[in-house]
C-alpha cells in the first residue's frame, strides 16, 4: 500500500484520555464515569467507556448517577441524553420514572 493512504496521525487515543476522568477514590468518580459511559454509547463506543471507567454500560452502581443525568436531561430538553441514560437504567434492570 502506498504511505499516500496511510494517515500517521490517526492514533486512537487511550480510553482514560479519551474520557477523562477524577481519580477512582475522588467522590466525583462515580458521576464523572457514568456521564463517560453515556458519552461512550453516544459514539457508538461503549466499550471504550467501559474500559476507561472499570464500570459496564448498565452497572447497577451507577444508578444514582445516571438518574440524576437523566432528571437534568429531561430538564434540559436533551433528547439524546434522555435517551441514552433510559436505555442505562433499563440494562441496570430499573423502571424508568
Amino acid at each position: 500500500m502506498s504511505r499516500a493512504f496511510v494517515n500517521e496521525d490517526d492514533a486512537v487515543p487511550e480510553p482514560r484520555h479519551r474520557f477523562p476522568l477524577p481519580p477512582a477514590d475522588d467522590p466525583g468518580f462515580s458521576a464523572a464515569a457514568a456521564r463517560a459511559l453515556l458519552l461512550g454509547a453516544n459514539e457508538g463506543d461503549s466499550s471504550a467507556a467501559e474500559a476507561a471507567t472499570g464500570f459496564l454500560f448498565g452497572d447497577p452502581r451507577l444508578v444514582p448517577e445516571v438518574r440524576l443525568i437523566l432528571t437534568r436531561a429531561r430538564e434540559d430538553g436533551n433528547d439524546r441524553m434522555e435517551q441514552l441514560a433510559e436505555r442505562f437504567l433499563t440494562r441496570a434492570g430499573e423502571e424508568i420514572p
